[in-house]
């Protein structure tokens, strides 16, 4: 890619980028089916927002699984895509191991990384000190991408990755209260796992109802749902309807 400027930001901020808007783009994403052609820019949006409004985060950028490999959707900086590139070319790293396994990767002091030679070279070349990477779900439930955050002050990056954890396991004993932005970013994740839980519950409910798998059912649900709305809405009324 040639030289790289850490300031180059290829997702400016705009003015009206605030952290609310981090949480409703998180929830939004949560409510599209997987395959809808608006998703490449939410995630564009959820990437703009985390570097423009987390405190902690200097480079943000996205993963998602293609067929020729996974790659970057969008990226704040050209910093943060080749963090990225270079955890692709070693097929290792947080990014890619918060989207295979579904779960958060938190890496606190990248000092001390060893199995991911790589991407520790590279991100240290860059500034960065601490790293978080985040699975994000659309309406099927299953990981659509991994959202990667950088920071350059690892002992600032400490407590939100600790926070995520807990969002993600459902622990509250974390409850260091963190600035707006990554207290929006919390709030919209932990949102969005909960219309997750809410799909997934009335994917159950269809499943039993009419005799058919998850697949079948995922896509009766997607059907049902009227061209930009969420698939939310329509869980919970096969929810309140299985309720009567």
């Amino acid at each position: 890619m040639g030289s790289v400027d850490q300031g180059d930001s290829p997702l400016s901020p705009t003015p009206e980028q605030s952290p609310e808007a981090l949480r409703e783009a998180l929830l939004a994403l949560a409510g599209l089916p997987d395959e809808s052609p608006a998703l490449p820019a939410h995630l564009r949006t959820i990437v703009a927002l985390s570097a423009a409004v987390v405190g902690p985060v200097d480079f943000a950028s996205v993963t998602v699984s293609a067929a020729g490999g996974p790659r970057t959707e969008a990226a704040s900086a050209d910093a943060a895509e080749e963090i990225d590139l270079a955890q692709y070319a070693e097929d290792g790293g947080p990014c890619l191991a918060a989207l295979r396994s579904a779960t958060t990767v938190g890496v606190p002091d990248l000092a001390g990384v060893v199995v991911w030679p790589g991407f520790r070279d590279v991100a240290w070349r860059y500034g960065v000190r601490a790293s978080l990477s985040i699975p994000l779900f659309a309406g099927s439930g299953a990981p659509i991408a991994g959202l990667n955050l950088y920071a350059r002050d690892a002992s600032a990056m400490r407590p939100l990755i600790q926070r995520v954890e807990s969002c993600y396991t459902g622990d509250s004993a974390a409850t260091t209260r963190l600035d707006a932005g990554s207290e929006q970013l919390l709030a919209g994740l932990a949102e969005a796992l909960r219309c997750r839980d809410l799909v997934q519950r009335a994917l159950g409910v269809l499943m039993d109802r009419e005799n058919v798998a998850v697949g079948p059912a995922y896509r009766r649900l997607v059907d049902a749902t009227t061209s930009g709305t969420s698939l939310t809405g329509t869980a919970s009324a096969i929810l309140r309807q299985h309720l009567n």
